[in-house]
Formats: structure tokens, sequence, C-alpha cells
């Protein structure tokens, strides 16, 4: 009968320690199950409410610097259009430049064909018969 009352005296002790658990639980607990669902629902609505801030403060960041880049972008467009204009005058002057030198030295090397001409007279042909 000793292991009966053993086991009987295990069982007490065993629901007895686990109702006095469950007291301690519940006077030592820092707030009741509804007042943790709504800290856990006012913390949620203020993340959400962070995150969509921070998304807000993003696409204002991205669109700043989309406009920045936009702006960066016609200023090369205008300098590269400035340069490809300064280098298409460039280009036109020398080769006008070296038509001139040329047509220069082609009437040099005419007049003296022409020149030559007037002093060595042809000499003339014989008939042929």
């Amino acid at each position: 009968m000793s292991e009966r009352d053993d086991f009987g005296a295990f069982l007490v002790g065993f629901i007895v320690g686990g109702l006095t658990g469950a007291v301690v639980a519940l006077v030592f607990a820092p707030q009741s199950g509804d007042e943790t669902r709504a800290v856990i629902k006012e913390r949620s609505i203020e993340l959400r409410d962070k995150a969509t801030a921070e998304a807000e403060e993003a696409w204002k960041r991205a669109e700043a610097a989309a406009i920045d880049a936009r702006q960066k972008a016609e200023e090369l467009t205008k300098q590269a259009m400035a340069q490809s204009e300064e280098i298409t005058l460039n280009a036109r002057k020398h080769s006008e430049e070296l038509v001139s030198t040329t047509r220069e030295a082609v009437m040099k090397a005419t007049g003296r064909i022409k020149k030559t001409e007037i002093e060595a007279p042809e000499e003339p042909q014989e008939p042929q018969d």
C-alpha cells in the first residue's frame, strides 16, 4: 500500500505544483492576453506607419536623384553639341585652308607650265609623206 500512497502523494504534489505555477504566472504576468494583443497591434501599426514614411522618403529621394540625373544629362548633351559644332567649324576651316593652299599650288604649277611653253615654243614637225 505504500506504493499507492507514494504515487498518490506524487500526483497530489504534481497537481498542486501546477496550480501554484499557474497562479504565480497570472499574478506576476506584466499584463493580460488582451493587453498583450493590444500592445502587439499598436506596435504593428507604428511599424507600418514608419515603413510607409520611410518608403515615401525613399521615393522622394529617388525622384530628386532622377531629376538631378536628367539635368546633368541635358547639360552634357549641350556640351557635346557645342563641342561637335566647334569641331565641325574647325574641320571646315582647315578644309577651306587646304583647298586654298592646293588651289594656289595648282595655279603656280599651271603658271609655270604656261611660262615654259611660251619660252620654249614647240618645234615644227616635219611633214609626213
